[in-house]
């Protein structure tokens, strides 16, 4: 069994649910507290001992690139002004070097595609995919309890959370293969958005996983889907007749971003969570109510 040492992180879209904010500022760049969410998901790939992330941009995302790179002028101005916090708070989101790589997805072909395009830098080894629009609050971060998981496991592994039996023709929903034992189990499929009456389960896929560099392949000859895109769901279901597939249920709490009130309640959830800001902020919230 190899060791995962890469992360796939595809950041080329267009971010349409939060639009008319990334009309010209990316979405991986919108402000979650004080970082931008794509900060947090690099850092939780770091923390579960990924040695390179990949990040699978596309046009008007080159800011991302100047983020994880130095800002020689701010430096300089912060060094003179002798601002040292804040001058190690920006030097302290650049990953050493090396540590990140970059290549273009050319056309809107969904997130199968996307993965696809980094399988030249991932080669023939095992790999993660974390959705950059998906925050996780959880200690250790999802991706590390995954890595845990793996090593004792090998083969395929999704991230899932419960949600609400009514929800589940909201989400991607996994169906459990026999009866369900803790937190880790053996799957048999997926299902897209099933009605609640008909819903294998009602654990939601939760934007993190682990995957076997077959999936490549898989996605290279994997027709369009839903939306006219090469899904990444298709391929896995492909894959799964071949590999053993799990699904995790992690310890934490997500936050989809690219949702605009989600995003608002996780600047809320998670601003309160920081001593700086929490005695402000809950007493703002709860004079405002």
């Amino acid at each position: 069994m190899k060791p995962l040492r890469k992360v796939v992180i595809p950041v080329a879209g267009h971010g349409t649910r939060v639009l008319p904010a990334t009309k010209s500022t990316p979405k991986e760049l919108l402000p979650l507290v004080d970082r931008p969410l794509i900060d947090y998901v690099v850092n939780e790939a770091f923390e579960a001992g990924m040695e390179h992330v990949v990040l699978v941009t596309g046009r008007g995302k080159g800011a991302i690139e100047d983020y994880f790179d130095h800002a020689f002028e701010l430096e300089a101005g912060l060094e003179a002004k002798k601002k040292t916090a804040i001058l190690d708070s920006v030097r302290g989101v650049i990953p050493k070097a090396g540590a990140l790589s970059y290549t273009r997805q050319q056309a809107p072909l969904g997130l199968g595609h996307a993965v696809w395009c980094a399988r030249d830098i991932i080669g023939d080894e095992p790999f993660a995919v974390s959705l950059p629009d998906v925050v996780i609050d959880g200690k250790p971060g999802c991706l590390a309890q995954m890595v845990t998981q793996y090593e004792k496991t090998g083969g395929n592994i999704i991230a899932v959370e419960e949600v609400a039996k009514e929800d589940t023709n909201k989400y991607g929903v996994v169906a459990p293969k026999g009866e369900r034992s803790g937190r880790l189990f053996e799957m048999s499929g997926m299902v897209e958005k099933p009605d609640p009456a008909v819903a294998p389960s009602n654990l939601a896929i939760t934007g993190r996983y682990i995957l076997q560099p077959e999936i490549f392949r898989l996605l290279e000859t994997t027709p369009r889907g839903a939306g006219g895109e090469i899904q990444l769901t298709d391929a896995m279901d492909a894959l799964m007749k071949t590999q053993s597939f799990y699904a995790f249920e992690y310890e934490g709490q997500s936050h989809d971003c690219g949702d605009k009130l989600s995003w608002l309640k996780a600047n809320i959830t998670l601003g309160l969570k920081r001593p700086e800001f929490s005695d402000a902020l809950r007493s703002f919230l709860k004079h405002s109510l």
